[in-house]
């Protein structure tokens, strides 16, 4: 299988806790991620060679007067620099792949675990808290695994410089190693308010792209009955009450990104300062001066993968707060409702009192659950009904069986016409029937259809009755309906 496909097996998330969730990524991975840490510990810690290559082409060969020395370390920069730039991508190649890993397991253990809960997601989920988890936390949580290989080796690199600090000045090295803390100390407050106007940004995100796609989707409703106006002011009032939001959202990460590079600058100006004197006063060197600038010039690299981490990784633990608040969720036991006894291999029909109470019942069952209600996707019409790969006799057969030839048919260019979003531009009967031959077409073994023909006139429920139930022969099919065509034709029939 390629690194690039999809998992046959995305495995199981810890979701016991947030952080628990980020480690099973880096579990998931372990070679990649010590790889990243391998060559982000390697590229950081080749950062400080330079600085010292300078320091020596200076002390041996402009002021010692070697010709011959000053070549010789210039060369070694010039190989140095080259095998730097090699490392670092080798580095950022690796990372790519372990954020893509990353997401890409995410996305499927998410999308295996909202697919096996039915209707349990239409009511506990709005459309764009789903859109905002598959994207923006996605994307959060792959960020933060940055931390695995830069973070690692930002570490390490500090350590590093911190030793060769203290080979030249025991001060300059205790000012270096007290500095970052204290620039941590410092952000800490701004970040935190960063990610508290994010998270209101992000629902009110959410919330309005529900309320988009609930106009989208109501818009003949709404003409019908003069709502339309109404509903603009209001959608015009969230939208300006996000954009401001927004705006909030800009100014905090605007500070972030200012005291991010500037307070390393600032922190640099300082040991400059105080090495400057040391060299005027003749405690070190002009060459080791500067060596000292040239080193924490370096260490500005990864002061900032700490700052970064600082703020990528608060911001992935509460994304995936979400994403195992989602993977908790499990399919509700009917309440106040009979438990449905269905025979295997045979034709039921659920004949409810009350339409809500039937949904319940049958989303408890094992199997394909497929809604009057459920989404048409934009494409052709093939893609539409033949999700996965089906040869041309199953889609024929399912399109029969769901009195769906003449919708094709009247199409111009048949299974190749081009459908809109939920099928928008063809009836609500012949939407139902594409809904109903995408159902049929998987043969699942066990199939339930809510109210399948309602939008059908009585010829055609009657062709339809009778085709599903010969293509469905000796597969368990539950159908909620109160049509009496469904009850002439079940081998049992239930009544709640």
């Amino acid at each position: 299988m390629s690194r690039h496909a999809p998992y046959d097996d995305p495995g199981t998330p810890d979701v016991r806790a947030p952080w628990r969730y980020l480690w099973w990524l880096v579990r998931m991975q372990p070679w990649r991620v010590l790889a990243g840490a391998f060559w982000g510990s390697l590229w950081m810690c080749g950062l400080v060679v330079p600085p010292y290559l300078i320091a020596q082409a200076i002390e041996d060969g402009l002021r010692g007067g070697d010709r011959r020395a000053l070549v010789w370390w210039c060369v070694a920069l010039v190989v140095v620099t080259v095998l730097l730039a090699l490392i670092g991508t080798a580095r950022h190649r690796t990372m790519t792949f372990v954020r893509v890993d990353a997401a890409l397991r995410t996305a499927q253990v998410v999308v295996r675990h909202v697919t096996g809960l039915g209707g349990v997601v239409r009511r506990k989920l709005s459309t764009g808290e789903l859109t905002y988890l598959q994207n923006g936390d996605t994307t959060r949580l792959a960020h933060a695994l940055t931390s695995t290989g830069p973070g690692v080796g930002a570490v390490v690199a500090y350590a590093v410089t911190a030793v060769l600090l203290v080979r030249i000045s025991s001060l300059v090295a205790v000012v270096v190693l007290l500095g970052v803390p204290v620039l941590a100390v410092v952000t800490g407050p701004v970040l935190r308010r960063l990610h508290a106007v994010e998270a209101d940004y992000r629902d009110s995100q959410g919330e309005l792209t529900s309320r988009a796609g609930d106009i989208v989707g109501g818009l003949r409703v709404l003409s019908g009955i003069g709502g339309k106006p109404a509903f603009e002011e209001r959608f015009k009032g969230m939208s300006g009450e996000v954009l401001e939001d927004g705006y909030r959202v800009s100014a905090w990460l605007s500070w972030v990104q200012a005291l991010t590079w500037g307070l390393p600058a600032l922190f640099l100006a300082v040991v400059t300062w105080i090495v400057a004197r040391m060299a005027v006063s003749g405690e070190i060197t002009i060459a080791e001066m500067l060596a000292v600038y040239l080193y924490v010039t370096t260490l500005i690299v990864p002061v900032s993968f700490f700052m970064e981490g600082a703020d990528s990784i608060p911001r992935a633990l509460v994304s995936a707060r979400r994403m195992i608040d989602v993977l908790a969720l499990r399919r509700e036991e009917p309440s106040n409702v009979e438990t449905l006894d269905v025979k295997p291999g045979k034709l039921t029909v659920v004949v409810p009192a009350n339409a809500s109470v039937a949904r319940e019942a049958v989303e408890g069952l094992p199997g394909v659950v497929a809604d009057n209600d459920d989404y048409l996707f934009r494409g052709t019409v093939r893609e539409a009904v033949s999700v996965g790969e089906h040869d041309e006799a199953e889609l024929e057969q399912a399109i029969h069986a769901a009195a769906a030839v003449d919708v094709v048919e009247a199409l111009p260019d048949g299974l190749d016409s081009e459908l809109e979003a939920q099928g928008r531009n063809v009836s609500g009967g012949q939407r139902q029937r594409l809904r109903l031959v995408r159902a049929l077409v998987g043969e699942p073994e066990v199939l339930v259809l809510v109210e399948p023909t309602s939008a059908l006139d009585a010829v055609t429920e009657a062709a339809v009755v009778r085709r599903v139930k010969e293509a469905r022969c000796g597969r368990t099919t539950v159908v909620v309906s109160s049509s009496p065509l469904w009850v002439g034709r079940a081998d049992q029939v239930i009544h709640l």
